[in-house]
C-alpha cells in the first residue's frame, strides 16, 4: 500500500536537515513518522531489539509525528526518517513485504532507521521507499543504478542489502506463517528464563520439591532423644537452606518487587511449622490439648463459671474466657466436632496473621524494604518459644502487636517530631515520623482500640500488663506521650481483674511478697532442675545462643546506627519495656520466655539493621560494610535457622503422643468414678485435662527438685500419703510424661523408670492396664496402713 507524501522544498542543492528528536520542534521541510506502540506486534530492526529488557527507542514529541498509516507499522506502510530533495514534487512511501506493492523504477529501499540521503540533483519526480523503519532517499537517478546514500549529520545509516538478501545482522519481519518464528520464540524463552522473576522463582520451586519429597519421610512415630532433629531427612534441611538463599536473592529487588520476599517469608513459615499439622494423627503439645478440653466444656455447658473452684488452677480459664469463646464460635462455624480438627494449624495461621502487622510496624520506621523483610524473617526464626499454638497468649499477642502498630502510626503528638522529618538528619534507611494527629483524632482512635484492649484483657492475664508497660515506656518520649490511652488500658485491666479475674488476681498479689525483687529466681527458666539428656541439653544451649545472638546484633545496630535508633526509638523502648517484669514475678517459671517474646519485635528489627547496611553512602566504611553484609546476612540467617530447629523441635518427644496413648488416657478417666483423684508425674501429656471438671489432679513431680529426690526414695509411700482418706485414686504414667520430666528437669536421668517400677512392685497400688503407651494403677486404700 502506498501513500503520497509531499516532498519538502528546501532550495536547490540544499543539504538535508537532521531528523528531530523527541521534545524538539521539527525543522522546516522535515518529515517524520513514529510507529504506534499499541499496534506493534513484532519487533523490528536489529536482533538486539528482540531482548525484552532492551530500552525503548527515543520518544518523539507530538509535533514531529505524522498520522499513522492504515494497518499499523509492521510491514504495512510505517515510515520514519527525513527526506529532503530540492524541488521534489511528490514522494511515495511503500513497505517491502506488502502484497501488491512495488516501488517505482529507480527507487532504492531505505534500509536504515532515521537516515536521510541528500540528492545531488533535483529530480522531476521521485519515490521514497521505507524498508521497515528505513532511510528516506531522494531519488532521481537513472533506472538500474543505486545511488550512494549520504547520511544526515549524526544519523546512522544501514547498508543497502543486496537483492533478495537481508542485511547482515538485521532481523526481518516475517509474513504471517512464514519462517523465523522459531528462533524468535527461543530468544523470548531464553530472555524469560534470564529475567529476575524467573531467577526468584527457581529456588522457590526447588525448595518446594525438596520439602514435598521429605515430608512423608519424616519419621515422627519413632521420636528419640533429639526430637525430630534426627527424624528430618536431609532433603528437609536442604529445602530450608534453599528458601533462605532464595530470600536473600529477592532482597536485591525488595523495593520494586516486594511480593517475592513476602512469598518466601510465607513459604518459610509454612515449611517450618506445617509438618505437624499435615503429618500428626493427634494434637501436638499437651497445653493445646488442654485448651481443646476447655473449648469442648464451654460448648457442652454453653457458659463459663468464674466462681467455681477447679483443681489444677483450671478456674482461671473461666475467668479469662475471651479466647475460648472465640474458638467455640469457630467450631460451630466450621461445623466440626471439636477444636482438635484445626488446632495443629494454629502456628501457621497466627504466623501469617502476624506478618502484615509487623510490616506496618517496621514500615513506620524504615523506607528500606530490605530491612523490613529481613526483620520479618528474623522475627520468624527467633520466635521459637512455642507460644504460637492455639492459646490465649498467641491470640492476645497478635492483638498486642495490632495496638502497638496503631499507636506508633497514629498517635504522634503535634510538634514533637522536630528534625525527625528532615531527611538530611535521618539514617538513609529511616522513614520520616508519621504526621501528627489532633486530640480529637487520638480520642477517636482510643475508642476504636477499646474493644481490642478489652478482648486482650478478657483473654489473657499477662498480656494486658505487658501492654501497659509498653505504653508507659512510650510516654517517656514526647513524641508518643499519650496519657489517655495508658490510663484507659490500665482501667480496663483493673476492672477485669477485680471482677471476672478477682480470685486469681488476689492470689497473685499474695505471692508478690516472696517473689518481688528476686531477679535471679524470676528469670530462671522453669522451676525445676536442669534438663537431662543430649536432646534437652542441646535445646537449652540453642536457646541461650539464640538469645545472645539476637541481643548482640540488636545492640550493635543501636550503637552503630544511632540515627536509625533515634527515629525508631519506640521499637527500642518496646524491646526494653518487658524487662522490669523480672522484678515482679516468675510467672510459673515462664517469665523469661514471655519477656523475650514481647521484646522480640524491636530486637528483630535492629538485628536486621545490623545485617542490612544503608544504601547511598559512598564512603569507604560504607562500601566495606556492604561487602561484609553480603556475606554476613546469609551466614547469619542460616545460623539462626540452625538455632530455631532444635529450639522448636528438639523436645518433640514430649509434644507428640500417638493415638494409642490418648486412648489409654481416656479409658482411664472413663472407668474411674466421678470425683476421683488422678496422679500423674506431670501434666505435659495429651488429654491430661480430659473431663477436667469431673476429676481432681495431682501432678506430683511439678515441684522443687529436692522434694522430688525425696519422693524417689519411696515413691509408693510418698504418693499414698498424699491421697485423702476414702478418695478413689489412680496413677497414670505415659510415655510422653517420661519425656517431659527429663526435658523439664523434674527428675534425674532414669528417675521416671525407677518411679514406675517401684509403683508396680508396691502392694499399695495395683495395675489396671499396661501397654506400650503407658501404665494405669489404682490405689488400694485397704492396705494403705
Amino acid at each position: 500500500m502506498q501513500r503520497q507524501v509531499p516532498a519538502p522544498v528546501t532550495g536547490s542543492g540544499a543539504p538535508p536537515r537532521p531528523a528531530t528528536t523527541g521534545g524538539e520542534e521539527p525543522g522546516e521541510g522535515t518529515f517524520r513518522e513514529s510507529p504506534d506502540p499499541l499496534e506493534s506486534q513484532e519487533p523490528q530492526g536489529s536482533l538486539e531489539s528482540l531482548d525484552p529488557q532492551a530500552p525503548p527507542g527515543p520518544q518523539e514529541s507530538p509535533e514531529t509525528k505524522a498520522p499513522a498509516p492504515a494497518g499499523g507499522e509492521n510491514g504495512t506502510g510505517a515510515e520514519t526518517g527525513t527526506g529532503a530533495a530540492s524541488g521534489a514534487a511528490t514522494g511515495t512511501a511503500s513497505t517491502p513485504g506488502t502484497t501488491g506493492t512495488a516501488p517505482a523504477p529507480g527507487t532504492v529501499p531505505a534500509p536504515g532507521p532515521g537516515s536521510a540521503l541528500a540528492a545531488g540533483s533535483v529530480p522531476a519526480s521521485g519515490t521514497v521507499s521505507a524498508a521497515g523503519t528505513g532511510t528516506a532517499y531522494a531519488s532521481g537517478t537513472a533506472p538500474g543504478t543505486t545511488p550512494t546514500p549520504t547520511p544526515a549529520p549524526g544519523i546512522e545509516t544501514a547498508t543497502t542489502p543486496a537483492a533478495g538478501k537481508p542485511a547482515p545482522g538485521t532481523a526481518t519481519t516475517p509474513t504471517p506463517g512464514g519462517a523465523g518464528s522459531g528462533p524468535r520464540g527461543r530468544a523470548r524463552l531464553l530472555a524469560a528464563l534470564r529475567s529476575p522473576d524467573a531467577l526468584n522463582l527457581l529456588p522457590l520451586l526447588l525448595a518446594a520439591a525438596l520439602w514435598a519429597w521429605a515430608l512423608p519421610r519424616i519419621d515422627f512415630r519413632n521420636i528419640a532423644e533429639f526430637g525430630l532433629l534426627d527424624r528430618f531427612p536431609l532433603t528437609f534441611y536442604a529445602s530450608l537452606a534453599v528458601l533462605t538463599g532464595g530470600f536473600v536473592l529477592t532482597l536485591r529487588r525488595a523495593g520494586t518487587a516486594p511480593l517475592w520476599p513476602a512469598t518466601y517469608s510465607a513459604a518459610m513459615l509454612f515449611a517450618l511449622k506445617a509438618p505437624p499439622a499435615i503429618l500428626y494423627d493427634n494434637v501436638r503439645y499437651a497445653w493445646a490439648s488442654k485448651h481443646d478440653a476447655i473449648i469442648s466444656r464451654l460448648l457442652d455447658q454453653g457458659t463459663v463459671h468464674p466462681g467455681t473452684e477447679l483443681s489444677g488452677g483450671m478456674s482461671a480459664y473461666d475467668q479469662w474466657p475471651g479466647f475460648f469463646s472465640l474458638d467455640a464460635a469457630l467450631v460451630r462455624a466450621f461445623g466440626v466436632d471439636a477444636a482438635a480438627s484445626f488446632i495443629n494449624w494454629a502456628p501457621v495461621a497466627l504466623g501469617l496473621l502476624t506478618v502484615p502487622v509487623l510490616i506496618l510496624v517496621y514500615r513506620t520506621f524504615s523506607d528500606d524494604w530490605r530491612l523490613v523483610w529481613t526483620g520479618v524473617w528474623i522475627f520468624q526464626l527467633a520466635n521459637w518459644v512455642g507460644q504460637d499454638y492455639l492459646s490465649p497468649q498467641g491470640f492476645s499477642y497478635l492483638l498486642y502487636l495490632t495496638v502497638f502498630a496503631v499507636v506508633v502510626r497514629h498517635f504522634v503528638l503535634p510538634g514533637s517530631a522536630g528534625p525527625l522529618r528532615d531527611r538530611s538528619t535521618l539514617d538513609p534507611a529511616a522513614s520520616a515520623v508519621p504526621p501528627p494527629t489532633t486530640t480529637r483524632q487520638r480520642a477517636i482512635a482510643v475508642l476504636i482500640l477499646l474493644p481490642v484492649i478489652a478482648t486482650i484483657n478478657a483473654s489473657h492475664q499477662l498480656t494486658p500488663i505487658m501492654l501497659c508497660a509498653t505504653l508507659f515506656a512510650l510516654c517517656l518520649t514526647r513524641r508518643y506521650r499519650n496519657i489517655g490511652l495508658l490510663v484507659t488500658s490500665g482501667l480496663v485491666m483493673l476492672v477485669w481483674n477485680l471482677t471476672m479475674g478477682r480470685e486469681l488476681f488476689l492470689e497473685t498479689l499474695g505471692t508478690l511478697r516472696e517473689k518481688a525483687g528476686d531477679l535471679l529466681a524470676n528469670s530462671r527458666p522453669g522451676f525445676a532442675g536442669d534438663p537431662t539428656g543430649p536432646g534437652p541439653e542441646l535445646v537449652g544451649s540453642a536457646n541461650i545462643l539464640m538469645v545472645l545472638s539476637l541481643g548482640g546484633l540488636a545492640a550493635a545496630a543501636v550503637l552503630l546506627r544511632r540515627k536509625l535508633a533515634r527515629s525508631a526509638l519506640p521499637l527500642v523502648l518496646a524491646a526494653a519495656a518487658p524487662l522490669p517484669m523480672f522484678a515482679v514475678n516468675d510467672y510459673g517459671g515462664e517469665m523469661v520466655f514471655r519477656v523475650y517474646l514481647f521484646g522480640l519485635p524491636g530486637s528483630a528489627f535492629f538485628a536486621a539493621a545490623a545485617l542490612v547496611p544503608a544504601v547511598g553512602a559512598a564512603s569507604r566504611a560504607a562500601t566495606a560494610a556492604r561487602r561484609v553484609a553480603a556475606v554476613a546476612l546469609p551466614v547469619t540467617l542460616i545460623a539462626m535457622l540452625a538455632g530455631f530447629l532444635p529450639s522448636y523441635y528438639g523436645k518433640e518427644g514430649m509434644h507428640y503422643a500417638p493415638p494409642g496413648e490418648t486412648a489409654l488416657t481416656r479409658r482411664a478417666f472413663d472407668r474411674a468414678p466421678e470425683g476421683s483423684l488422678f496422679l500423674a508425674a506431670t501434666g505435659a501429656f495429651p488429654d491430661a485435662y480430659y473431663r477436667y471438671d469431673r476429676y481432681e489432679r495431682w501432678f506430683f513431680t511439678e515441684q522443687e527438685v529436692d522434694e522430688n529426690l525425696r519422693m524417689l526414695k519411696d515413691p509408693a509411700s510418698y504418693l499414698a500419703g498424699g491421697i485423702p482418706e476414702g478418695k478413689p485414686a489412680y496413677v497414670l504414667l505415659t510415655r510422653t510424661q517420661g519425656e517431659a520430666v527429663i526435658g523439664e528437669g523434674y527428675l534425674p536421668a532414669g528417675g521416671f523408670d525407677r518411679l514406675r517400677d517401684a509403683l508396680k512392685r508396691s502392694p499399695l497400688f495395683e495395675v489396671v492396664e499396661e501397654n506400650e503407651y503407658g501404665l494405669v494403677l489404682r490405689h488400694r486404700p485397704a492396705t494403705a496402713g
